[in-house]
């Protein structure tokens, strides 16, 4: 390690971070695994082109079933629909009985045919059955009808294809592995293809057009196909050469040709095969706390209603034997056994009681994240007018999730900043250029004029040469696309100091120097990627010359440096100063080859680049061979400002106690000094350096520090310990590197609880797999809900590893967008994604599931209560078709709207008060807790509807003389209660009322009354005698003042104690969301004390009612001849 690159720690700190060790990590995806399984196999894929015939040999079929066989080689036609008429119906059905809840409720509605045990009508849970599987169904066949179409279209695109020694239109479906493809500008790309030829001179070339239009034939060896967009191995074998294949040969499909008029292609993958369709294959299935929560609630009630029901069938059994077989009248006719008849009372109360389990609710839940999400969709607050880029909820499983996040893993560049770069200062042979520096810019123009400093011309001639950009010709003015904004702004700043790149080919790459055009010959390309952290180019000057020039991160740069080479110390120092400033360093530096070097060297290079085994690795080994003994030119710093609104929406995220961790690839320094940028980190902040893995990590709690400190202390403790095992041991193994998979484990659970007690950690040169790996660790040890957030291709791991993906449509590509949940274009619109629709989804679930199951238990109890009283004989205590709709029409809607519409305060008030966003955080609104308090509530709830009507119908008399303490009034005043008393208790729930609110609940009491009164009257009795049998029930009882006096009395009773506890918790204990309502009503009642605009004006002159001073300043006498005391009126106008 140089000494020029030593930082001193901070006091307290561990050691000093070394960036040059990459932190360990072995941690592969499923999907990497599966494609390095693929790529090491010996390639398989071999294809002819303009042979069709050559795929269909034996060797190259596949045993499909038996000994059926087809082809290996896949059709060009995609099938992503799932249905088709005749499989829907069946294969929807199975794939909705599969959960739980609708065949439990399958299994009651055939236990409902079986006569002996049936105790409610079969459409009592048939017609809730159906209409849960039918709405189920029409979503499920609006998205397949959806893809279907897209089929369709994508398949009958036509493209043309080479048959019979001419061009002509063909469908994408009946493209074939081997064809030859020509394909013109904005044409979309049918297969995986490989790039023949082109009209574009930029673009590679291994055939000329003109030998397409013949019998031309070549043979191509490749991996099999896989779902690696990132690489691609082959060779091609013509004329007796070999010529290798890597990705940049590869056009993709769905991608798009842009920039070149025509192209020629060989169809490589096709159809399935292809990597975009492999690609497409089943994600990870994210679930929220509340779904998993929700499920063991389900699984709660189910072991409740057994319990109950085996308890009540117990009671029957010794109710038979004391009561029922002395009782003569009881008698119907069946020989039964006590204890056989308890058996089949139990499953009678399981058909009974069913509606514990509730079937509608998962349905529910569906509709409601739906239109969740489409708010989201729908806020033009999150709307990005600039790239008319809306905020994209991409998944519709996940909202409530947004409301109890606690931890944030964000990248930097693109995310944090604006990714447009800009071109700032630079350090060149020790001299650093740039604003606010020793050296203005206008001192290198100069230089540069002058061409006085070979090295100052050597910097900029690199910056111009040693790129992958691409240029296109727009009338007058050279536009430069390149693959990463880094390049671009480099190749710009070249082109303003004199060094123009022109154009380039395949073999050329010509620039314009100051005042003369030069072409020079490209022997090499070493490209960058993000292992190697550098590229370089090798070229032949028009003198004859070979040299290499290198770009590259200066961890990987100074390693590589000539002991000879200048100016080190300097340019570190440089670069550090630039890294405090928070900005993007590249060191630049050359090396002169020999011709026999080159030779040697070239001749290596190609037989690497045809194997098909290990290619990556075998080439890497020659980079390495000829990336030696480099001499140091200089370095460039580049800088990337932060987005609009970053440092407000950190600290509004920190105060809702949410961290925030900072991934970046970047230098520490760099990373560091963009936490204070950001107001990640504070002047206030004590700084902890790690060692083990690279991370900044912030802490300012008093007694979070001393946690901090035991942990460090005992972490220091046991890596000494494993000094000393390595020490003692005769291997020669890396003690910073942990032994085995439990010393691993050790420190990984370390970092996490030291990280953890921080209140922000930035972790430094990390790699893409690494972001991935916290993000993993800190779900595994802390069992935390977390979100990651990123803009380009190397977030993506990270985005599908956290509970939350969300990704940002930046200056990257949208590769982070496809793989996220959640998509919008700027990072402070994450504020309102948490801290308003998250929280509000949230509450509004809660709210949702605790009314939903306190319904159901106060409906569904009270056949439990009545079961005491009719010897626990299986009988309903309300009528059928009560049961039938009392979840489908008569409770539903006003509940659905809360968990819709429902807001305890504002978003303006959300925002401004973080700490609303804490109940969600601590699952304080939703748990087992308020699970068994909605029991008891609808326990308490049950009690009251059924013993009230039941002591007022024990001794009454009606007006007409008859007593109306019948069987039937006894059901319809219980169920008229109950209606009244849940819709509401869900008033009372409500905090934010709108008409439709209003309508919902006033129009399910109607709905109830409307409905009861026409299956109660004569004429459907008439119409289905059997089906509905309470004749002139309702008309009856309901005439009866006495009984509207005992529905009054049994709601008010329902109602009192959750309005005194709901007082009494508003008074005493109030939330969060209780004093920000305060705090809101207090303001509204607050008058100010001057108000413009009112109806009542005044003129000025009423302020002061005496003469003013216009004789005095006419008369030309001072006031200051003789102090005197002002009066009051004076006094008063100078206070106001």
């Amino acid at each position: 390690r140089m000494s020029a690159r030593a930082r001193a720690a901070s006091q307290g700190s561990l050691e000093e971070p070394d960036d040059e060790v990459v932190p360990y990590s072995d941690d592969e995806t499923d999907d990497e695994l599966q494609s390095e399984d693929d790529l090491d196999r010996k390639p398989s894929w071999s294809i002819r082109a303009n042979d069709r015939e050559y795929c269909n040999q034996p060797q190259f079929k596949k045993k499909v079933f038996l000994c059926i066989k087809k082809s290996k080689y896949s059709g060009n036609a995609i099938k992503t629909y799932k249905y088709n008429v005749f499989t829907f119906l069946p294969l929807n059905l199975y794939e909705q009985f599969k959960r739980v809840a609708n065949l439990y409720f399958l299994c009651l509605l055939i236990l409902q045919i079986i006569p002996q045990i049936s105790t409610l009508p079969w459409y009592t849970t048939l017609v809730p059955l159906v209409l849960v599987l039918g709405i189920t169904a029409i979503k499920d066949l609006v998205d397949d009808l959806a893809r279907h179409r897209m089929d369709k279209e994508i398949n009958n695109r036509r493209c043309d294809v080479l048959l019979n020694g001419r061009f002509e239109k063909t469908r994408w479906m009946n493209l074939q592995v081997g064809d030859v493809v020509r394909l013109k500008k904005n044409d979309f790309i049918p297969a995986d293809i490989l790039l023949l030829s082109s009209s574009n001179p930029n673009s590679l070339c291994y055939v000329e057009t003109a030998e397409l239009d013949g019998n031309w034939q070549s043979l191509i060896m490749c991996e099999e196909p896989n779902n690696r967009l990132d690489k691609f191995v082959g060779t091609m074998i013509w004329d007796a050469q070999s010529y290798p294949l890597d990705l940049d040969n590869m056009l993709l499909r769905g991608c798009k040709i842009r920039n070149t008029d025509e192209c020629h292609g060989l169809v490589i993958f096709a159809g399935n095969d292809t990597k975009i369709m492999r690609n497409g294959g089943k994600t990870r299935f994210k679930r929220t706390l509340i779904d998993k929560l929700m499920n063991y609630m389900v699984y709660t009630i189910f072991v409740l209603l057994v319990l109950l029901c085996a308890g009540l069938a117990i009671g029957h059994t010794y109710w038979y034997e004391s009561i029922g077989s002395k009782a003569w009248y009881l008698y119907d006719g069946l020989n039964y056994s006590s204890s056989y008849r308890g058996f089949l009372s139990f499953w009678g109360y399981i058909i009974i009681l069913n509606t514990m389990v509730p079937i509608s609710l998962y349905v529910s839940v569906e509709v409601i994240r739906l239109g969740q999400s489409k708010f989201i969709n729908w806020d033009l607050q999150m709307y990005y007018a600039d790239k008319d880029t809306p905020a994209k909820a991409r998944t519709t499983t996940l909202n409530e999730q947004l409301g109890q996040i606690e931890y944030i893993f964000s990248d930097k560049t693109g995310t944090l900043t604006q990714n447009i770069m800009a071109f700032k200062k630079c350090t060149i042979r020790g001299r650093t250029y740039g604003e606010r520096s020793h050296q203005p810019y206008h001192f290198l123009v100069s230089c540069i004029r002058s061409k006085k400093d070979p090295q100052v011309l050597e910097f900029f001639k690199l910056l111009s040469l040693c790129h992958t950009v691409m240029v296109e010709q727009k009338g007058d003015e050279l536009v430069y696309q390149a693959a990463s904004p880094d390049e671009g702004a480099l190749v710009t700043a070249a082109r303003n100091f004199g060094f123009v790149f022109l154009s380039r080919t395949q073999d050329t790459i010509t620039i314009m120097e100051l005042d003369h055009e030069e072409t020079y010959e490209v022997l090499a390309l070493l490209d960058f990627n993000s292992d190697r952290k550098r590229m370089s180019i090798i070229l032949r000057f028009p003198d004859g010359r070979i040299r290499l020039y290198c770009k590259g991160a200066d961890t990987v740069i100074y390693q590589r440096l000539d002991a000879n080479s200048k100016n080190k110390e300097t340019t570190q120092e440089a670069l550090d100063i630039f890294a405090n400033e928070t900005l993007r360093t590249l060191c630049l530096c050359y090396k002169d080859i020999s011709q026999a070097e080159y030779d040697a060297w070239s001749q290596k290079h190609q037989a690497a680049s045809v194997s098909m085994g290990n290619r990556e690795e075998a080439l890497d080994v020659l980079y390495e061979e000829i990336e030696k003994n480099l001499l140091l030119i200089g370095a460039t710093a580049i800088e990337d400002k932060l987005q609009d609104g970053v440092p407000e929406t950190i600290a509004k995220l920190a105060k809702a106690d949410i961290k925030i961790w900072v991934l970046t690839g970047d230098k520490k320094e760099t990373a560091e000094n963009i936490g204070f940028s950001c107001q990640l980190l504070t002047d206030d902040m004590k700084i902890h350096y790690g060692e083990d893995v690279k991370y900044v990590s912030v802490s300012f709690s008093w007694y979070n520090l001393i946690l901090y400190e035991k942990k460090k202390k005992r972490r220091r403790l046991r890596l000494k310990k494993l000094r000393k095992r390595h020490t003692n041991s005769s291997s020669a193994t890396d003690s910073s590197q942990p032994v085995d998979d439990w010393e691993k484990e050790k420190r990984q659970e370390d970092f996490v609880d030291m990280a953890c007690e921080c209140s922000a950690v930035i972790c430094c040169r990390v790699t893409p797999k690494q972001k991935a790996n916290v993000v993993s660790l800190v779900k595994r040890c802390k069992k935390a809900v977390t979100l990651s957030i990123g803009d380009g291709a190397n977030d993506v791991n990270m985005i599908k590893t956290a509970d939350i993906g969300v990704g940002i449509s930046g200056q990257e590509g949208m590769q982070a967008v496809m793989s996220s949940d959640y998509a919008f274009a700027q990072f402070r619109y994450l504020e309102r994604l948490l801290l308003v629709h998250g929280r509000w989804s949230y509450i509004r679930m809660c709210k949702f599931l605790r009314y939903f199951f306190y319904k159901n238990f106060a409906f569904t109890l009270v056949h439990f209560w009545f079961s005491f009283f009719n010897g626990f004989s299986s009988q309903t205590a309300y009528e059928d078709w009560f049961i039938t709709l009392y979840n489908v029409c008569y409770s539903s809607l006003p509940v659905l709207l809360v968990g819709l519409l429902d807001q305890d305060v504002n978003d303006k008030l959300s925002l401004r008060f973080p700490k609303l966003y804490l109940p969600g955080q601590q699952g304080s609104l939703f748990n087992y807790k308020n699970f068994f308090i909605s029991l008891f509530h609808g326990i308490f709830t049950s009690l009251m509807i059924f013993f009230i009507p039941y002591g007022a119908f024990l001794q009454t008399m009606g007006q007409d003389g008859e007593a109306p303490s019948d069987y039937q009034s006894f059901a319809v005043v219980a169920a008229s209660s109950l209606i009244i008393t849940v819709n509401l208790q869900i008033s009372l729930n409500t905090s934010y009322w709108t008409f439709v609110n209003f309508f919902a609940v006033l129009g399910s009491i109607a709905i109830y009354f409307g409905v009861m009164f026409d299956i109660h009257s004569a004429g459907i009795h008439v119409i289905f005698p059997t089906t509905f049998t309470f004749t002139g029930a309702a008309s009856n009882a309901l005439r009866q003042p006495y009984l509207w006096l005992t529905i009054i009395l049994t709601v008010g009773i329902c109602l009192l104690p959750v309005i005194c506890i709901q007082f009494l918790y508003q008074t005493i204990c109030p939330s969060v969301g209780d004093k920000v309502r305060a705090f809101k009503e207090e303001k509204k009642k607050r008058k100010p004390t001057f108000q413009r605009g009112g109806r009542s004006r005044r003129s000025a002159y009423a302020f002061s009612h005496s003469r003013g001073y216009a004789d005095l300043i006419a008369s030309g006498r001072s006031i200051r001849q003789r102090p005197r005391v002002r009066p009051d009126y004076m006094r008063t106008v100078t206070r106001f």
